[in-house]
């Protein structure tokens, strides 16, 4: 059964909700209110299509709109972001604390409450997320040290559960390179999240966001000023095209900002939905 725990670190929880975490025995049985979100990346599971038309709904709700006015991969995308943000928040945050999992993680280890209007409930296996001593790990560990860098960490979650959800999505007409984008999004969301809450771990948090940055499947996905390392995404996670006209607001790390010329919502790229 999983229980709802404290998470391996108590600054976690002080990250944001993003961050934070519940956790539950590997292995344990699965109890309402939870469900794996692994359910979302099995074909034909009604779930993914479930998820979509909520957040499309929620979209059209926010402006006096009927769900149909939205457009379908506009919410999927959407969907998608509010997703990987969730699923990477508590790992960057535990690669800050130098905690890291003890072993890659599945999308069927990670169980979620689904709701909507921010971070929805996530439990990670006790067993997998109890760091390892501070002292015995580095984000440059050699090889052969018996450790886990944080490239290793960023291989095992963009190669195993965010590919997973990259795969579920497309199919919704998502550009796997706006999908790609909503990774690096959530990516430096988180970084800049555990900053604000945490101005003393910025460097840590800045490093593990690189780190992730740096893997071959976000490389383009983004640009970072060398004067400023203000992130820029090379793509758009559309939610702008939710408001009549796609007059909406942009987000502050959108690429169009540049042709607007104008200041957009925040850029932590969460998704929120």
């Amino acid at each position: 059964m999983t229980e709802p725990a404290a998470a391996p670190s108590p600054h976690l929880a002080a990250f944001g909700p993003f961050c934070a975490f519940e956790t539950h025995a590997d292995g344990s049985d699965l109890t309402p209110p939870w469900r794996k979100l692994s359910e979302l990346a099995v074909e034909g599971n009604s779930a993914l299509r479930e998820r979509v038309a909520s957040v499309r709904a929620s979209l059209a709700a926010n402006y006096g709109r009927p769900p149909e006015a939205v457009e379908l991969r506009v919410a999927a995308s959407v969907a998608h972001l509010g997703l990987v943000a969730r699923v990477i928040s508590p790992a960057l945050g535990l690669a800050t604390l130098h905690g890291l999992p003890s072993r890659p993680l599945t999308l069927g280890d990670l169980r979620w409450g689904s709701a909507l209007g921010g971070a929805f409930r996530l439990s990670l296996p006790l067993e997998a997320v109890t760091p390892v001593a501070a002292e015995s790990v580095r984000h440059d560990c050699a090889a052969g040290s018996g450790t886990r860098p944080v490239s290793t960490l960023a291989e095992d979650l963009l190669a195993g559960p965010v590919q997973d959800l990259v795969a579920a999505f497309a199919p919704f007409s998502v550009s796997r390179h706006i999908l790609w984008g909503n990774v690096a999004s959530a990516v430096n969301g988180a970084a800049t999240g555990i900053t604000a809450a945490a101005p003393s771990l910025a460097h840590p948090a800045r490093a593990a966001a690189l780190t992730f940055l740096q893997h071959p499947q976000l490389r383009n996905t983004h640009t970072l000023n060398p004067h400023n390392a203000r992130f820029t995404r090379r793509s758009c996670c559309l939610i702008y095209r939710a408001a009549p006209g796609g007059a909406g607001a942009l987000c502050g790390d959108c690429v169009l900002l540049h042709g607007r010329g104008g200041a957009g919502r925040s850029g932590r790229g969460r998704g929120g939905r």
